[in-house]
């Protein structure tokens, strides 16, 4: 092997092999995200048990994860028993490695088909908010707002114009994961608009974060006036906390505390939490935004997004194309 005597190297200590197995088993470990990897392993048990309850062996061939899915699809809807093949053969991959060929095998394949035809109802997506619900909101908090009324009003307007998820606006019950928190520092502002970055989802994999930019405008429902209103009483108490989102008792608001405020505004069960990210992109369809900015807005890779919004393809489709709104646009995210 001929090495070119330009091609140097720097000179590096080499790592004992026991350091070597350390390193590599702690990059193995980060591999998944810990939420991913709780997930999985609860999918795995969902298996485990069912060859333990059937007196099956774990080893994994095309009859048994057929014999899976016929019998967990008798429970749960075919979605997620797909979902949980994939889990399945994450982990058990390491220990039979023909477990790809075996989950792409036609008998599984056929089977998982034939259930979803079988067991398969439509899904229940939550309705989208709209601007008369964002006023709705503002107007059930009497005034002066407290502290907690402009945290939450403040991420559910973010949450609107932002086409944001709610798990990037709150924070997790369990121990939560800081660097998946937007931080105070991360906020500015200009004459128009404001930003703050959202940092990265497990499935960034550049580890970037998105900036999330919302544009005021003169409306009821200005998230910029409000978001002000906000970080004027934040910052007065809590100068020193690095977090962007907090309760007025040093707590930070998690989902269970934003769905809990939702459902006293809005006893609607149609309504949730996924009601703000469909409503913003419904909006954003009804007043004419092109399909490739609201695309760009959500952070959505494909026309995934189109599965957001709830208006009637005829109607969009006019709306697009003829420049007519439906009502006044929504103030822009980029």
């Amino acid at each position: 092997m001929n090495i070119s005597a330009t091609a140097r190297q720097p000179i590096r200590e080499a790592w004992p092999l026991e350091h070597l197995i350390y390193e590599r088993s702690v990059s193995l470990g980060l591999a998944l995200h810990p939420n991913t990897h709780r997930a999985y392993s609860s999918h795995l048990n969902s298996y485990l048990t069912f060859c333990h309850l059937h007196g099956f062996p774990v080893t994994l061939t095309a009859d048994m994860l057929s014999f899976y899915v016929v019998f967990m699809c008798h429970y749960i809807q075919p979605r997620p028993v797909d979902n949980y093949l994939s889990s399945i053969v994450s982990q058990l991959e390491p220990h039979f490695p023909e477990v790809r060929a075996v989950r792409s095998s036609p008998l599984v394949q056929h089977t998982l088909r034939g259930s979803f035809r079988r067991f398969s109802r439509p899904m229940l997506r939550c309705q989208p908010l709209s601007r008369v619900h964002l006023l709705h909101a503002i107007t059930s908090f009497p005034c002066p707002f407290t502290f907690d009324d402009l945290c939450w009003l403040a991420q559910l307007l973010c949450g609107f114009f932002g086409l944001l998820r709610l798990g990037e606006l709150v924070s997790p019950a369990s121990l939560p994961d800081f660097a998946q928190l937007s931080s105070r520092s991360s906020v500015h502002f200009d004459v128009s608009s404001f930003s703050f970055m959202v940092p990265r989802r497990k499935s960034d994999l550049f580890h970037e974060g998105d900036t999330v930019r919302i544009v005021s405008a003169p409306l009821s429902d200005d998230p910029h006036s409000l978001f002000l209103q906000y970080l004027a009483y934040r910052d007065a108490s809590f100068p020193l906390h690095p977090l962007l989102w907090i309760r007025a008792d040093c707590s930070l608001p998690t989902r269970a505390w934003f769905l809990a405020r939702f459902r006293a505004v809005f006893p609607d069960p149609s309504l949730g939490g996924h009601s703000l990210r469909s409503g913003g992109a419904t909006s954003l369809a009804a007043a004419g935004v092109p399909p490739s900015q609201i695309q760009a807005i959500g952070g959505w890779s494909s026309s995934e997004w189109q599965r957001y919004v709830r208006k009637h393809p005829v109607l969009l489709q006019t709306l697009l194309f003829h420049g007519r709104p439906l009502y006044d646009s929504p103030c822009a995210s980029l």
